[in-house]
C-alpha cells in the first residue's frame, strides 16, 4: 500500500463497502458519507459511475438545519450580501442600501435581491418578498420588475432573492448540503455556494450552479488564488441530472483538511486537494440570479425568459466531522 493511500486511510474510518445514508428525503442528526480513500491531486478529478476504487466512511453530526417550515427571515438568514473585508479583495460588499450589495454586477446579473424591508433608492420599504414557504418548501421567486418600480430599483430587469448565513452561521470543515429542484429558462441562474466568513474572495465553493438554458446540467466548482501569482484558479465539472428541474435532489460538498469532495444524492462525484487560502470558516449562500455575462448556459434575459421562475428548496443542512 502506497504512502498516499495510507495517509488517506489515517484520516478516514475504513469500512468496505461504505455507503451514505439511504433516505435522501431527510437530513439526519448523524450522517455517514462514502469517500474514495486515495489522496486527491492538485487538479480536480471526476469519478466515473462504474469506478470500483475502495471507499472509506466519514462520520459527521449536524450543526445547522433549516427545513423551511417558517419564513426564512425569521432567524437564520440575511437577504443580501453581508459585506466584509475591504475592496478590492471583497467582491460581495457594499453599502446597506446599495445596488452593489444586492447583486454582482461584474457577472452581468440583471436582477436585484429584495426583501420586504428593502427600499431601493427610496426611504420607504417596498414590501417586496421573493420568499414563499408552503408545505415545508421554500421558493425563491424571480419576477420581472414592475415598470413603475424600475427607477427605484436601479433599473434592474428582475427582482429576486438571496439568503446568506454570514453573521449567523459559518464553519471550518464539514459537509454542506441543499435539497432542491433546479429551475430552468433563459437567463435563469440558481446557486448554492460558500464564501469565507472574513469577506474576502476567493476562496469560493460552488456546490451547485444551474445552467438555465441547459436542462439537467449543473456545475460544481472550486475557486482559489495562487499565492505566487495572485491569479484566481478554478477547477470543476458539469454533471447531468436529467430530472433536476422536476424532482428534488441533494447537492453537497465535503471540506476536510486534505480534500474537497462534491456529492450528488450523497454519492461522491468529484474531488480536489484543498487549495491554498481555505483557512477561515465559510458561510452558506443560496440565491436565484437572472442573467450572466460569463457563466455558460445562462445568458442574458430576453423575451423568452420566464415572467416568473421559482427555485424550490426542501432543506439546507451542515455537518461537522465527528471527533
Amino acid at each position: 500500500m502506497t504512502p498516499r493511500v495510507l495517509a488517506a486511510i489515517g484520516f478516514f474510518s475504513v469500512l468496505a463497502p461504505a455507503f451514505a445514508q439511504d433516505d435522501l428525503k431527510v437530513a439526519p442528526a448523524e450522517l455517514s458519507l462514502a469517500v474514495r480513500n486515495e489522496q486527491p491531486d492538485e487538479l480536480c478529478r471526476r469519478f466515473d459511475a462504474t469506478d470500483t476504487s475502495p471507499l472509506a466512511t466519514l462520520s459527521l453530526h449536524r450543526t445547522f438545519h433549516d427545513d423551511f417550515d417558517v419564513h426564512p427571515l425569521k432567524g437564520k438568514w440575511v437577504p443580501h450580501y453581508a459585506g466584509g473585508a475591504a475592496w478590492p479583495d471583497a467582491r460581495y460588499w457594499g453599502g446597506e442600501g446599495s445596488d452593489f450589495k444586492r447583486k454582482d454586477s461584474w457577472n452581468g446579473e440583471q436582477q436585484i435581491y429584495v426583501d420586504p424591508r428593502y427600499a431601493g433608492r427610496g426611504t420607504t420599504p417596498l414590501g417586496l418578498d421573493p420568499f414563499k414557504v408552503h408545505d415545508g418548501i421554500l421558493s425563491i421567486i424571480a419576477s420581472r420588475t414592475p415598470p413603475e418600480l424600475k427607477p427605484v430599483l436601479f433599473n434592474n430587469e428582475y427582482i429576486s432573492g438571496i439568503l446568506t448565513t454570514q453573521g449567523w452561521f459559518s464553519q471550518k470543515h464539514g459537509y454542506f448540503e441543499i435539497r432542491a429542484k433546479i429551475p430552468i429558462g433563459h437567463g435563469v441562474w440558481p446557486a448554492f455556494w460558500l464564501l469565507a466568513d472574513d469577506g474576502g474572495w476567493p476562496p469560493e465553493l460552488d456546490v451547485m450552479e444551474g445552467r438555465g438554458q441547459e436542462i439537467g446540467d449543473m456545475a460544481m466548482t472550486t475557486h482559489w488564488r495562487i499565492p505566487a501569482t495572485q491569479l484566481v484558479q478554478s477547477c470543476g465539472f458539469d454533471f447531468m441530472v436529467p430530472d433536476a428541474s422536476s424532482d428534488f435532489h441533494d447537492y453537497g460538498v465535503l471540506w476536510v483538511p486534505d480534500r474537497i469532495v462534491y456529492f450528488i444524492d450523497r454519492k461522491p462525484v468529484s474531488d480536489i486537494k484543498v487549495p491554498s487560502g481555505f483557512d477561515d470558516p465559510m458561510y452558506m449562500i443560496v440565491n436565484l440570479a437572472m442573467g450572466a455575462k460569463y457563466f455558460k448556459g445562462v445568458g442574458f434575459v430576453d423575451a423568452e425568459s420566464p415572467v416568473t421562475v421559482a427555485f424550490e428548496i426542501d432543506r439546507i443542512s451542515a455537518y461537522q466531522i465527528d471527533p
